[in-house]
């Protein structure tokens, strides 16, 4: 393991971040992570030896490096995947049941060092990171339970002359691209699923988040999975290692979680040999509150929805539609709650919001707020990059923009940051007609104690994914995904496994 940069020292008592401090614990959590390649159950250096450093968002600096891998290196990762595909599909699916469940136990057992790595990576606070290893870890739950599940049908030939049978089978090979905002969540929603259905993988995690899926493979490792099964590269330069798994004929099926610009990159790769594929892309979700809803709840259900993960989430409620009657005392109450809000390290204490992940998203959150406020939206708070020496990352104080108008770029654009641009509607149809004003599709949600108007609201809106009176929708035991430009396929669920799986139909003349 490459060793960090940085020396320990003693954690900071006056709210300051001074360059090169880590505080007690960090060090070493850092340094029992891999840093190298995972290829056909070995830890390997790159073959070019080269080395991509991994940046701290809340400082800037470098927490360490990790191996770089070549378009050499990838194919020998497809390689081994695909030399461990009949092996593991001819593996019983109790047993591969058995690996993921004590995967489970593993990474709860090791909750708290690995949120702590994921905050130094990643940024949010270190209670979210707990949150989602837990999160994570019922993915490798859920389909333990689903790889014994597995099953086919057997019926009469509708002439009555034979019988027809039906059988679910592993895709094959396939390649996984994970994003930064959830490192390890996002890699058990496809890595579990895959190894319940008997499928050989390899995965490339985002640039900036590699720690947390290089420490879940170890644990994978260390409960059981054959070597081969699930193959890890870590480079700078996604495009240069995924295209030519993608063009090789031993890949059976892609699944992406990223941008809708990058995805279409992807899917247009992905044709030459006719894959599978999944894609979990951008969102544009909105957050609608009905005259008739609990203001207290609706407030509550909004920062959820709008801060979780700093705002750095294709689920983030991304505009507020709310009824012209409440408007002003929502956006007001938001302001309030929004001012009170701690910025800072995520691994501080009582830290509520914790920095972007780079200086490039931080500017963009930065064009969004001012683009608002040139249109004629009104700062309720926040507005402003967070510099000084508590604050040395990306930070960005969390944002209420109130009367913004139709033609501003936060409500049209993905803003991943904490700002919420909150807009007034007349009716439930101009409410329905300005949800659905979007190329993309994943997730609302509304607030309204009308069942009725609860049904048609959630029929009448194109997205993949409804919240009703909550403001948070994921759930490993439900399908996760989106319609239009925010992609489709599903992950979680029952839905989940079948994006893994073949379906042969039997003939059979008796």
């Amino acid at each position: 393991m490459a060793p960090s940069p940085h020396t320990l020292k003693g954690a900071p008592h006056d709210g300051a971040y001074p360059k090169g401090t880590r505080q007690a614990g960090e060090q070493a959590a850092l340094d029992r992570v891999p840093t190298g390649l995972y290829i056909g159950g070995e830890w390997r250096p790159a073959s070019s030896s080269g080395t991509l450093a991994v940046e701290d968002p809340a400082t800037g600096e470098s927490l360490t490096e990790v191996a770089d891998a070549t378009p050499e290196d990838a194919l020998a990762a497809l390689g081994a995947a695909a030399n461990a595909q009949a092996a593991w599909a001819a593996t019983a699916p109790r047993e591969r049941g058995e690996i993921l469940r004590r995967a489970y136990d593993l990474l709860l057992a090791r909750a708290d060092e690995l949120a702590l790595v994921m905050t130094l990576e990643m940024g949010k606070a270190l209670g979210e990171s707990r949150a989602e290893i837990s999160y994570a870890a019922d993915f490798l739950r859920w389909f333990s339970e689903e790889a014994v599940r597995i099953h086919g049908r057997y019926m009469t030939n509708t002439t009555g002359a034979g019988r027809i049978l039906t059988m679910r089978q592993p895709v094959g090979p396939c390649v996984f691209v994970t994003p930064w905002n959830f490192p390890t969540a996002m890699g058990t929603r496809k890595i579990a699923p895959a190894i319940a259905a008997g499928c050989t993988m390899v995965v490339k995690p985002a640039q900036q988040t590699p720690l947390s899926m290089l420490a879940l493979a170890g644990v994978l490792e260390e409960a059981g999975l054959p070597g081969g099964v699930l193959n890890v590269i870590t480079a700078k330069h996604s495009g240069a290692v995924i295209e030519p798994l993608l063009k090789d004929p031993r890949t059976r099926k892609l699944s992406f979680t990223g941008s809708t610009e990058v995805g279409r990159t992807l899917i247009a790769q992905s044709a030459e040999q006719i894959l599978r594929v999944s894609m979990e892309l951008g969102g544009n979700a909105p957050f609608i509150v009905f005259e008739d809803a609990d203001l207290d709840a609706a407030v509550e259900g909004a920062l959820t929805a709008k801060l979780r993960n700093v705002g750095e989430a294709c689920t983030a409620a991304n505009r507020f539609h709310v009824h012209e009657s409440i408007a002003d005392e929502f956006a007001r109450r938001m302001a309030a709650r929004m001012a009170t809000l701690k910025v800072g390290r995520g691994t501080e204490p009582d830290v509520d919001v914790g920095p972007l992940i780079d200086d490039r998203q931080r500017a963009i959150v930065g064009e969004l707020v001012e683009d608002a406020v040139a249109r004629g939206a009104k700062l309720l708070t926040g507005g402003e990059p967070l510099s000084g020496p508590a604050h040395p990352g990306y930070f960005f104080a969390p944002t209420v923009l109130a009367d913004v108008p139709a033609d501003a770029r936060a409500l049209r654009e993905e803003i991943f940051g904490p700002v919420a641009p909150v807009t007034a509607f007349s009716t439930e149809e101009q409410a329905v007609s300005a949800a659905n004003a979007t190329e993309y599709g994943l997730v609302a949600y509304l607030y309204t104690r009308d069942l009725a108007r609860t049904f048609r609201v959630a029929e009448a809106i194109d997205a993949g994914m409804v919240g009703v009176n909550q403001g948070i929708v994921s759930n490993p035991a439900a399908p996760f995904g989106g319609v239009k430009q925010s992609g489709f396929g599903r992950e979680g669920g029952f839905e989940g496994i079948g994006e893994y799986l073949e379906t042969k139909y039997v003939a059979l003349a008796v």
